[in-house]
């Protein structure tokens, strides 16, 4: 069985700008009313599952850019 691989979120968010938080969401398949809200909060103020999504959606940092 392989590792899954996992994505910094936490290291991405914490550097990223809104639009970037914005369009990592937006591949996690958040509705874009929720967009909004929660691009402008802490990473760790995201809801469990949804920072379980962005770490093993398979994401990865140039896709973002």
């Amino acid at each position: 069985m392989g590792k899954i691989g996992t994505f910094d979120a936490a290291g991405f968010w914490k550097n990223a700008y809104a639009h970037q938080r914005g369009k990592l969401l937006k591949k996690v398949n958040v509705p874009d009313d929720q967009i909004l809200i929660l691009a402008n909060k802490q990473y760790l103020e995201l809801p469990a599952p949804l920072r379980y999504e962005i770490e093993t959606s398979g994401i990865q940092k140039k896709d973002l850019m």
